[in-house]
């Protein structure tokens, strides 16, 4: 109880050297929660969307694997119509209904904007259904009643002004759909996001599908007391022969729908939680290093309590104590500030077009408590280590002067392991950038990342009296004695000094190897495409999309004026049987001959020009080695839909390429042929190359022609580069503005450090006030100690960042990415602003220490 009570008022004496550290863990904690009910949120949305939207039975197409898909040709898989009327005979049944659902549109408005989702969700195509009502009410209005009237939902009408009788203009697969607003329909539950529309069974049919003798699934409704499995049962035997149907009852199609979100939900959860552990990594080095000054500067007082009879056990237990006292504190308010966090990303998600009701705000019962464990442990683990120096202290120790650092210099065996760990790191980059094969190249890569990392922070103390020593020579001595004192403070404590820079380290680290690696994917794509890209336009889906190009774009784009020539490209499903006998499903690009000249590939062997003559095609040579295929062979290739070819193989192709490594052409001609049209599929991209000094005209032209259909976007060779940079230049700074939690976190390090090394040094500060060194020298001495203590912890990051990337390049380059960029302004950036950093850190500290009243701090014991 007596050491409960010293470690209780311990901690209330210095609370506010604490406070610190403390917001360090709420920070760390908070993200944690904060990612925790945010995508719980998330997943309590989309159930409770799923639930309510599935119908008791539901029968769809069956479909396998990776063809569980829309088909390139943009018409979804169908079922017969005349499966409603056995479903609904079905015992127990009490209706069936046919649903068509389509993701394969872009609806836009009467000025030809687009009317889609700004977040990535889906625009959802169908008929207006019984099963609809579930989910959904008319607001006003009514529902569509010909193919002249349009039904849209509530939020799209209201984020896009929409109004009854206003014109919506449906892209479809079989042309557009022109109609009239005839009613507005609102969600029960929480719309993430999508866009919907609605129109009568018969349009809905012919211009989503194709034809108007099939749906896309069946809902079936059960009687009042029969239960979905059963209703499954009977439904099944109604139907007969299943083998062309999957059936789920509403549980089965909610998990499902649920399943296919839920990589998504997953890949966000662990990303964010992976920045929470960055962000936790930092806290430790703070919370070692405000442990390991309280005990500093505590020596005299335990030293007391030693010889008045503590053992040892009793001060390493008050300590402990103390850290168990932050660490619940700082989880608690961690927890609390997780649900706002939460709350302010659900926000942030619906100003970006993804909405997420608070209604549905969702805190299960493991959040509070893995935020509380996770906090209140890594606290107490990272007291431990000053714990234990804390019970080494022995009662000799009331006899010197408070303050005094129990340990100028890092020990030997530390210095030793942790050249020992970063020589292992370094061997092991090294090894990476020799590997053969990624996956062997990557393991070395994450041992060596790992190992420099431990190496670095253990050898930190080592690293710091000699770079410091060299910033200094830099930086301070232009500063006369002040500078030199602020020097002297820096190398006072070298173990302090060196958990200080480490835990800015750990972040920059992180941003200075992203940064390489992007700017080198960035320059190997440009190089990639100066290289292999003779078409002067691209025409793809806006945003990377995957949807297919509509026969009426591509029409227009083959209409526009000043073109050279235009070639469609075409991915065509296939099983193909090499003349070993070896059958594999792939994909061959059925594209115009003129496609040889708009991506240039080189040849191994063979004619790349013959691969587009009569039932002729290419393969990469990876395939050729793998499968003993020479020119002059033929492949059998059965098409998927279509009918089963014996291609001759006219040219071997090099896969040392990023643009279509490892594709297969053959002529669009030769693969209409074997597919019928209905099941071809519409292009994937389309080139484009312009008549000779017809550039600008004919980039303008293509712009015009495509000014009726949104969804696509043409881009010469600068502007596909710059799409490039911008994707990378935005992920990048994504995972900067998490990396940023990190660096806050370390900011508030800095801070720490200075402020309780004034508290150590409140002697000393008065000494030197009373012989004669002004205000304004003691809080320059401060900014400096700061400053050379930010440099010196950004110098470690970065280094080890580009060391770090410059071995992930060298893999990268496994895969074609050849290309090595150090970004050398974000780099210089980077270091500037941590000289900044460190003079924002040591403004309170200074400013502190400026105010001390001189001879209340000569007098002062500590």
């Amino acid at each position: 109880m007596t050491v409960w009570k010293t470690s209780r008022r311990n901690f209330l004496a210095h609370k506010g050297r604490m406070a610190l550290s403390a917001v360090a863990v709420l920070l760390s904690v908070a993200f944690v929660c904060g990612t925790l009910v945010f995508t719980d949120t998330m997943n309590t949305t989309f159930d409770k969307l799923f639930a309510v939207t599935a119908a008791d039975v539901t029968v769809s197409p069956k479909t396998s694997g990776d063809d569980d898909r829309l088909p390139g040709n943009g018409r979804p898989v169908t079922i017969p119509a005349s499966a409603v009327g056995k479903a609904v005979k079905a015992t127990g049944a009490k209706s069936a209904e046919g649903a068509v659902s389509s993701m394969s549109v872009t609806v836009v408005d009467s000025h030809d904007k687009n009317m889609g989702s700004t977040s990535g969700a889906p625009t959802i195509a169908g008929n207006w259904t019984r099963n609809d009502l579930r989910s959904m009410e008319i607001s006003s209005g009514h529902g569509p009643r010909g193919p002249t009237e349009v039904m849209v939902d509530a939020d799209t009408a209201e984020k896009h002004h929409l109004k009854l009788g206003d014109e919506l203009r449906t892209i479809t697969a079989n042309g557009d759909i022109k109609a009239r607003i005839s009613g507005i329909a609102t969600f029960k539950v929480t719309n993430p996001g999508a866009a919907v529309v609605y129109f009568d069974t018969a349009t809905a049919q012919t211009k989503l599908l194709g034809r108007p003798d099939v749906f896309s699934l069946i809902s079936v409704t059960a009687e009042a007391g029969v239960a979905d499995e059963q209703l499954k049962k009977n439904v099944a035997a109604a139907l007969g022969d299943t083998s062309a149907y999957k059936l789920q009852t509403q549980k089965q199609a909610a998990a499902a729908n649920k399943d296919s979100m839920g990589s998504f939900l997953d890949v966000m959860k662990y990303a964010m939680l992976g920045f929470a552990g960055i962000a936790l990594l930092v806290g430790i080095f703070l919370i070692v290093n405000t442990f390991s000054m309280l005990v500093a500067q505590r020596t005299r007082e335990i030293g007391l309590m030693r010889a008045i009879g503590s053992s040892r056990k009793q001060v390493n237990r008050s300590v402990l104590i103390e850290a168990l006292f932050l660490g619940v504190v700082g989880s608690l308010l961690g927890v609390g500030a997780g649900v706002g966090l939460a709350v302010g990303l659900m926000k942030l998600m619906g100003a970006m077009g993804m909405e997420l009701s608070t209604d549905d705000l969702t805190v299960a019962w493991t959040t509070p408590v893995v935020g509380l464990v996770l906090g209140i442990v890594v606290t107490v683990v990272a007291a431990y280590f000053p714990a234990r120096r804390a019970g080494k202290i022995s009662p000799m120790a009331a006899l010197r002067e408070a303050g005094t650092p129990a340990d100028g210099r890092a020990g030997r065996v530390r210095a030793a392991i942790g050249l020992v760990l970063t020589l292992g790191g370094g061997a092991a980059l090294l090894a990476a950038t020799r590997a053969d094969e990624s996956a062997e190249g990557s393991l070395m890569l994450g041992a060596g990342v790992l190992l420099t990392l431990i190496g670095f922070i253990v050898i930190g103390p080592l690293l710091a009296g000699l770079v410091v020593r060299v910033l200094s020579a830099v930086m301070l001595r232009m500063f006369g004695p002040v500078g030199r004192l602020a020097e002297r403070n820096a190398l006072r404590n070298p173990r302090r000094t060196g958990a200080t820079g480490a835990a800015l380290m750990v972040g920059l680290a992180l941003v200075a190897c992203l940064s390489v690696v992007g700017s080198s994917m960035v320059a190997s794509a440009t190089e990639e495409l100066d290289k292999s890209v003779g078409a002067d336009f691209i025409v793809q889906p806006a945003g990377g999309g995957g949807a297919p190009i509509v026969d009426q774009a591509a029409k227009a784009v083959e209409a526009a004026g000043d073109i050279e020539h235009v070639t469609s490209y075409k991915s065509v499903s296939a099983s193909l049987t090499a003349p070993d006998g070896t059958t594999a499903k792939d994909a061959l690009v059925a594209a115009d001959p003129t496609y040889k000249d708009d991506v240039r590939r080189e040849t191994v062997s063979g004619d790349l020009s013959e691969a587009y003559g009569k039932d002729a095609m290419s393969v990469g040579d990876t395939y050729a080695t793998e499968h003993h295929v020479k020119v002059g062979d033929r492949i059998t290739v059965a098409f998927k839909g279509g009918e089963t070819a014996k291609l001759k193989v006219a040219a071997i192709t090099s896969d040392d390429v990023n643009i279509d490594k490892g594709a297969m052409y053959t002529n669009i001609t030769t693969a209409a042929r074997y597919v019928p049209a209905d099941t071809l599929p519409q292009n994937m991209i389309m080139f484009a190359k312009a008549a000779d000094g017809k550039e600008k005209e004919a980039y303008a032209g293509l712009k015009s022609a495509l000014a009726k259909y949104p969804q696509y976007e043409v881009k010469n060779q600068a502007d596909f580069k710059q799409q490039l940079k911008d994707q990378i230049g935005q992920l990048l700074n994504i995972v900067y503005g998490l990396l940023a939690l990190a660096i806050i976190v370390a900011v508030l390090g800095v801070v720490n450090t200075l402020a309780l090394s004034v508290v150590e040094r409140t002697r000393e500060i008065g000494l030197m006030r009373a012989i004669g060194l002004s205000r304004r020298q003691l809080r320059r001495m401060i900014r400096l100690e700061s400053v050379v203590i930010a440099v010196f912890g950004a110098l470690l990051g970065l280094g080890l960042g580009m060391g770090w990337g410059t071995a992930a390049q060298k893999l990268l380059a496994l895969e074609g990415l050849g290309v090595l960029e150090i970004p050398w302004p974000t780099i210089l950036t980077v270091f500037v602003a941590s000289a900044f950093v460190g003079l924002f850190a040591a403004l309170v500290p200074a400013f502190r220490a400026g105010r001390m009243n001189v001879l209340n701090a000569i007098a002062t014991d500590g």
